[in-house]
């Protein structure tokens, strides 16, 4: 079974994301830490492009990120890298790239996946999909910085832009706790896992 969960910044994808993987013993899927593993590549490569880049390195997630063996999990989040991931994420073939990786990922076992584009893209047929939301003033307290910007960027790039999936269920959590979303998704998720064979 698949969970797609999907949204702008800062609305909360990767603190729900987890915490629903850890629910549903499932693994977690962070695709956009692979956006900034590739970023944080072309940082240190300036020779090479994003897409070669995005075609040849390792990329492991788990409870660490690594890049062809380098523990790079603080690394990735530093401002200049979520900057340049933004940017390197508009390019086409850096995007069929990763996606292509996602997929394989997601082929096998249960997962909850998150990103911009796991529920229009990368996984259309996930069994649950989620697109979280909140208002820009609290998304941008979350992160600490403006998010203005970065939402019309992934909202309006020509490839995979940021979107709900037509048939994606919408949580606002502007209001709403932590556990209150996690305890939303998971009440999606358990009925459609009976469902596929998966409970």
């Amino acid at each position: 079974m698949i969970v797609a969960i999907d949204g702008p910044a800062g609305a909360g994808k990767s603190s729900v994301s987890r915490l629903v993987a850890t629910r549903l013993h499932a693994r977690y899927l962070d695709s956009g830490a692979m956006y900034r593993c590739v970023a944080l590549a072309s940082l240190d490569d300036p020779a090479h492009t994003p897409a070669e880049l995005a075609a040849s390195i390792h990329i492991e997630l788990g409870s660490r990120v690594r890049v062809d063996g380098r523990d790079v999990t603080a690394a990735i989040r530093r401002s200049a890298v979520s900057a340049r991931a933004s940017e390197v994420a508009t390019d086409p073939d850096v995007r069929a790239a990763l996606v292509a990786q996602q997929r394989e990922l997601l082929a096998t076992g249960d997962w909850v996946a998150e990103g911009r584009d796991i529920g229009t893209v990368v996984a259309p047929d996930a069994e649950v999909k989620i697109f979280l939301t909140g208002s820009a003033a609290e998304r941008a307290r979350r992160r600490g910085e403006p998010v203005t910007e970065r939402d019309e960027r992934d909202a309006t790039r020509v490839h995979s832009p940021l979107q709900a999936a037509p048939d994606a269920t919408l949580i606002d959590t502007t209001d709403l706790s932590l556990e209150q979303v996690v305890e939303r998704i998971v009440e999606l998720a358990v009925p459609a896992a009976g469902r596929s064979g998966h409970a």
